[in-house]
């Protein structure tokens, strides 16, 4: 059976990000998973199987930086595209200050997610970051999450702390606490990892607690071998010669050439070192570093500055001064040239980082006909092997970093060898039309898995496991006891209605109960899954089938909330006796009541506010009262659902029959009382889109259903109207 295309969302949220002219080495951000993410979705956008990509970062509006990245939206291809979202400040801010935001941008993402048609399939996010947001997206919409980590924070922490630098101020400078807590929630939850070598997920993803070797697979990034090709006959364009060579007394001699981000651990300063204290390579061959872009070193980041500094005073203690070129400035087209220049003055690129990933300027430079020399911890060993086109090093040793230059150099029959076996053995591994192909047949293995597990899900709702929040255009959100339950043929009739309209009319229950017990009661009457659960009178969200929380809604109501003193405070009220242990949460305090006692709740208030104690006290059948934070309630908790989604409030058809429910009804949603109501409900009668249904129960529901003629439009006006 023939397969539909996919959509596919892909994360990306930190660096520059665009279409043409990347600024690869800008800064820290600005690297090769830049060039990755943007080549993969113009691959994907080619296929005939896809029917959309769409490459979401970040909107960047920054005087400091190309208007380019203020852009909504830019093109890549006809099915492939940059989608910009603003989240946080407008200006250009490095990752690890990114952290803070990544909440605000979940929301921005759902709100996007409803503008479209369609739901992507599949969230493919890149880094720790766009992981996070990814993974809170996964959750709230029942999508499947592939991963790919690029850099992982584990490695590179234990890297820094072996270089002397301390814990508390790594901590401060990157929040490695938070990005290693967010790699290891991401690792349990994605549905796959993509690498890019077998090396990648033995040494670097091995060490976190919570990798599954079995959820990852190994797909090589490709090159754009049209741009990336061995030199021929055309002739090097005269600035990319120029500016290298005015660095040079003898600029025709062959050339080592490192491009990288100017970084600690791309370890240039012991490349440095090595060339410098080797008379012999220094004969042999000039030392050419393409280390980002710089105007003024004063004006860069400190850790940049530092990089460079270093390089420069070493150049100046060891004299290489026309021997080593670090031109300034270069242009992202010039990248390909550089190589060619390098490849036909018969030199040799060089990778000396601590740890390499993957290693994308190494398939440049195979492609482009020039051996290579590179570190053997990371992904090169796999690039190596397949071109065989090269050396690995250590790179701790400058000895041997100089001695595998120097074997590159000086064999011309093994340069050439290895020349023609880089530009074979990237055409044979590292294609995008071959990345592409794998990345399919995984992202379908993955999707029908996800399909298999839902099958085996059998109290959920839609005929699909994605959420309908997204797409709905209306939300039916009941109580439970007393409201939902009570009646089963009334209750079997609204479900037939639900399914009926899946998809369209989003499902919810709004309830005192906890968690647990709220899926106990509707596995007990077989009540599907529904698409949000709202527990403990509103202090918490969840999203079906999987019941994942929502964080944002926590923090939101964390303001001015004292538990324990407001447990302390209560003591001194007559007639209340706290409930049992697992009907208290953290957001909720919860007691039985004797009503012939209870002081009024005014007076309750008016107490707490005199002890400096803010909450919502919520009383309900007479029976029971529930303090909660003040931000705290059922109806809160649908008006944030309606904020967060997108959806309007008298799109949300609520139900209840008790004290607890009478927030829902206020303001601009439907408001069904079902006819088994409780005494202290009474007031809302003659309240603005608040129906007294007669009949009891799910019976109700349906009465009031009829009274708005909900459902059977998407239109809200016509609701209004009716």
């Amino acid at each position: 059976m023939e397969q539909p295309p996919l959509v596919i969302l892909m994360l990306s949220i930190h660096g520059l990000v665009r279409g043409h002219d990347l600024e690869l080495g800008r800064d820290a951000d600005t690297g090769g998973q830049v060039t990755y993410v943007v080549e993969l979705a113009r691959a994907l956008g080619r296929h005939p199987d896809v029917e959309r990509v769409d490459l979401l970062t970040r909107l960047i509006d920054d005087r400091e930086v190309s208007p380019d990245y203020a852009a909504a939206e830019e093109k890549l291809g006809p099915r492939a595209r940059i989608v910009r979202l603003p989240f946080g400040p407008k200006r250009y801010l490095r990752k690890e200050v990114l952290w803070k935001h990544l909440d605000h941008l979940v929301d921005r993402c759902l709100h996007y997610l409803r503008s479209q048609e369609k739901l992507p399939d599949i969230i493919h996010t890149h880094y720790a970051d766009a992981g996070y947001v990814g993974m809170q997206l996964s959750r709230l919409l029942g999508i499947p999450q592939i991963h790919t980590g690029h850099s992982l924070g584990r490695g590179k922490l234990q890297r820094l702390l072996e270089s002397g630098r301390k814990q508390s101020s790594l901590e401060r400078q990157f929040n490695f606490a938070q990005r290693l807590a967010a790699e290891e929630e991401v690792l349990s939850h994605t549905s796959l990892i993509v690498a890019s070598t077998r090396q990648e997920i033995v040494s670097q993803y091995g060490d976190y607690l919570n990798f599954d070797a079995k959820r990852a697979s190994v797909i090589p990034p490709g090159t754009d071998t049209t741009r990336f090709s061995a030199p021929g006959r055309r002739p090097i364009p005269e600035p990319v010669c120029r500016m290298v060579d005015r660095f040079l007394e003898i600029p025709e001699k062959p050339c080592i050439l490192a491009i990288c981000r100017p970084e600690t651990k791309k370890n240039l300063h012991r490349l440095l070192t090595a060339y410098g204290e080797d008379a012999e390579l220094q004969q042999l061959a000039n030392l050419v570093i393409v280390a980002g872009n710089r105007d003024d070193l004063r004006t860069m980041e400190p850790a940049q500055q530092q990089v460079l500094v270093d390089l420069l005073l070493a150049i100046d203690r060891y004299d290489l001064w026309g021997k080593v070129a670090m031109p300034k400035h270069h242009r992202m087209e010039d990248i390909p040239d550089l190589y060619r220049l390098a490849a036909r003055r018969h030199g040799v690129f060089v990778n000396p980082a601590l740890t390499e990933p993957f290693g994308l300027t190494l398939i440049e430079a195979a492609a482009s006909g020039l051996p290579v020399v590179a570190t053997e911890d990371g992904g090169p060993s796999d690039i190596i092997g397949n071109c065989r086109n090269g050396l690995l090093i250590d790179p701790l040793k400058p000895e041997t970093i100089a001695l595998a230059l120097k074997t590159a150099l000086t064999d011309r029959k093994t340069w050439r060898t290895w020349a023609r076996s880089g530009i074979a053995g990237v055409k044979r591994h590292y294609t995008w039309a071959g990345h592409v192909a794998q990345y399919l047949h995984a992202v379908r293995r993955v999707l029908r898995k996800d399909r298999k597990r839902f099958r085996r899900q059998l109290a959920t709702l839609s005929h699909d496991r994605k959420s309908a929040l997204p797409l709905a255009r209306q939300a039916l959100i009941s109580d439970i006891d007393n409201t939902l339950i009570g009646n089963r043929e009334g209750l079997e009739q609204l479900i037939e209605w639900l399914l009926v309209r899946s998809g369209r009319v989003a499902f919810g229950v709004a309830t005192g109960r906890s968690m647990a017990g709220t899926v106990r009661m509707l596995r007990d009457w077989r009540v599907p899954m529904p698409d949000v659960v709202i527990t403990s009178v509103g202090t918490e969200i969840a999203y079906g089938p999987d019941l994942r929380s929502d964080p944002g809604w926590a923090k939101l109501i964390r303001h001015q909330w004292r538990r324990d003193a407001l447990v302390e405070a209560m003591t001194a009220i007559p007639g209340l006796a706290l409930q049992q242990r697992e009907n208290q949460r953290p957001f909720k305090i919860s007691y039985n009541v004797n009503p012939e006692l209870l002081p009024p709740l005014d007076r309750i208030g008016a107490y707490l506010q005199r002890h400096n104690l803010r909450a919502n006290l919520v009383y309900s059948h007479q029976a029971y009262l529930d303090i909660l934070p003040v931000r705290a309630s059922k109806g809160q908790a649908i008006r944030y659902l309606a904020y967060k989604w997108g959806l309007p409030l008298h799109s949300f058809l609520v139900a209840g029959d008790s004290g607890n429910d009478v927030e829902m009804m206020l303001g601009d949603t439907l408001g069904v009382i079902v006819g088994n109501y409780s005494p202290e409900i009474r007031s809302l009668k003659g309240r603005h889109q608040v129906y007294f249904a007669s009949a009891h129960h799910a019976r109700g529901i349906l009465e009031g259903i009829a009274h708005y003629q909900f459902g059977d439009s998407c239109h809200p006006t016509r609701l209004l109207t009716s």
